[in-house]
């Protein structure tokens, strides 16, 4: 992939209490560049119980281009459901939207699922939902 066509991308998943962080933490990286900082950020669930968020924006177009190719190693059915789903994947505000398994991912795999959500800016320009979904097709067609 030579150009990248996202401003940055950001990925986000929850810790809640029964779960193990570090577990969730590795989950995460499954998607990140190596040594990538990941930031935490503490919640209150309804009922007072702790939610812990594991965030990362990724700005630098290597470490995006990293992301995109773990992205990338979905199944193909799922590459192909992702570009076919792109026009409600991205918003006016030309802002991508995933959800990957946060399971799937502590495995070491890539699934769309539930657990972690990826949202990546998309260059368009003119800013234009149009021109950010042929954008996010491109990208994603060289995966």
């Amino acid at each position: 992939m030579s150009a990248v066509p996202f401003h940055y991308v950001d990925l986000r998943a929850f810790c809640y209490v029964t779960e193990d962080e570090e577990r969730v933490e590795d989950a995460l990286r499954t998607f990140l560049p190596e040594d990538f900082e990941v930031q935490r950020a503490e919640s209150e669930g309804h009922y007072g119980d702790r939610i812990l968020v594991l965030s990362a924006r990724v700005e630098n177009a290597d470490q995006i281009r990293t992301v995109l190719s773990n992205v990338g190693d979905l199944a193909d059915e799922e590459l192909d459901r992702i570009k076919a789903e792109l026009d409600e994947r991205v918003n006016e505000n030309c802002s991508l939207f995933l959800t990957l398994d946060k399971q799937a991912a502590f495995r070491g795999e890539v699934a769309l699922g539930d657990g972690i959500t990826l949202r990546g800016k998309v260059e368009a320009y003119p800013a234009k939902q149009e021109a950010a979904v042929e954008n996010a097709r491109e990208a994603f067609d060289e995966l």
